[in-house]
């Protein structure tokens, strides 16, 4: 399962997210999301949990809690493709 991390400090490594999110289980991969141009993060990043069941306890736990002195939000990330659907549907029905 892919997790959404956002309003993250941008002080905030992936060695130090990955800390947070290994102990409710295994973690596959993690990435901050940065700026094309500058290469400075935007505030928001994805972990990788192969445990759906696991996943969704740091999604719980970790969700309002402060990392690096921000309060992040997590939840479950939602596929590109899916994205789009929604926004043409709702472009259709307009």
């Amino acid at each position: 399962m892919t997790i959404y991390i956002g309003n993250l400090s941008f002080e905030t490594n992936e060695d130090g997210l990955r800390s947070c999110f290994e102990e409710y289980g295994r973690v596959t991969s993690v990435k901050i999301i940065t700026d094309s141009f500058n290469g400075n993060p935007l505030g928001f990043a994805f972990v990788e949990m192969p445990g759906s069941n696991q996943a969704a306890a740091a999604i719980e736990a970790l969700n309002g809690t402060r990392i690096d002195g921000r309060i992040v939000m997590t939840g479950e990330a939602i596929q590109r493709a899916e994205r789009r659907q929604g926004v043409d549907r709702a472009a259709v029905a307009g």
